[in-house]
């Protein structure tokens, strides 16, 4: 049986509604255009529609653009190193699994130096919501090829054209043992990118989002010839995903029946880069998640924590009698 404590027991007598900009801190610093923008306006609805309060919800990311959000929002945050957004997430998640907690990482945060926790974070299954803001560019640090840059991408690091395919976070995340909920968006289609990532976060375990997004300042044009023209885009529709909405339906006729339970099925739909798939690939509520198996967040009493930041406290500490023995 699971005891609530007092001051949730407080919180929860006080019928407290929360507007959008409860959740807003400061002015968002990105490119006009970018599509950044638009993915904090659906996490910020989000917010408000399920009425997470601030003081109960984390936001953590690494570096580079997409790793500003917590800075945006009114809640608590963590804006940590390069590639170990993961981590810190995991750590906050088995300490306070009560919290909600959010990850935004970016394409070469996630796939390059964070590759690896990238990876073993899929396999603890832990209930974070990740959103992978990819432009296929490092837009931070101006400019240089990042691992799903599309080959020929001509950058800082690459002035002749990247030698490489790009790497496909979808297939790559589709192919770890334990992974549970998998899905793609675009930020130009704010209704679907607004139901993925509330799909993402009912979702019990790690939920996956690659938002395909557009960076105004080194990659202009890359993804015209996909927000141009409609039929490059491939809507998944199942009773047990997403289904399109009339109006969406009449602008975007590209659209097939996927059933996200169907995981080789998921892997060839991943594989597709035109058009763009555009929905939940993959959904198993049934992996169990790392923090469950372990107990979390049951073993530790204020008087434990606290006698553990003493302990490390205590390594770096200057103890006068010790100077004074070594003097003599």
């Amino acid at each position: 049986m699971n005891m609530m404590s007092a001051t949730d027991c407080l919180l929860q007598m006080c019928d407290e509604q929360f507007d959008l900009e409860d959740y807003q801190s400061g002015v968002p610093r990105w490119c006009t255009g970018c599509g950044d923008n638009a993915i904090l306006t659906a996490v910020q609805r989000l917010c408000r529609d399920e009425g997470l309060r601030p003081e109960k919800t984390v936001f953590v990311s690494g570096i580079g653009c997409s790793s500003r959000f917590p800075h945006y929002m009114k809640t608590y945050g963590f804006h940590g190193i390069h590639g170990r957004a993961l981590p810190v997430a995991e750590g906050v998640k088995m300490s306070r699994p009560d919290l909600n907690v959010f990850v935004n990482t970016g394409d070469g945060d996630c796939c390059s130096i964070g590759a690896a926790h990238w990876i073993h974070a899929l396999r603890y299954n832990m209930n974070i919501t990740v959103f992978l803001h990819d432009n296929q560019i490092y837009g931070l640090t101006k400019k240089q090829a990042s691992p799903t840059s599309p080959i020929g991408t001509k950058s800082n690091t690459t002035p002749r054209g990247s030698y490489l395919e790009a790497l496909n976070p979808l297939t790559v995340t589709l192919g770890v043992q334990n992974v549970s909920f998998v899905a793609q968006v675009v930020d130009w289609v704010p209704e679907v990118l607004f139901d993925v990532v509330k799909a993402a976060f009912h979702h019990r375990g790690l939920s996956f989002v690659r938002i395909v997004q557009r960076c105004p300042e080194w990659l202009p044009k890359s993804l015209d010839p996909w927000l141009h023209d409609p039929q490059r885009l491939l809507f998944l529709n199942h009773e047990k995903g997403l289904q399109a909405s009339e109006g969406l339906s009449r602008l975007y006729k590209n659209q097939i029946i996927h059933d996200p339970s169907d995981l080789s099925r998921a892997r060839d739909i991943a594989s597709s880069i035109d058009p763009i798939p555009v929905g939940i690939l993959y959904r198993n509520p049934e992996v169990p998640c790392y923090e469950d198996l372990r107990n979390s967040g049951m073993l530790r009493t204020t008087a434990m924590a606290k006698s553990g930041l003493n302990a490390e406290f205590d390594k770096f500490t200057v103890w006068p009698e010790a100077e004074q023995a070594q003097a003599a």
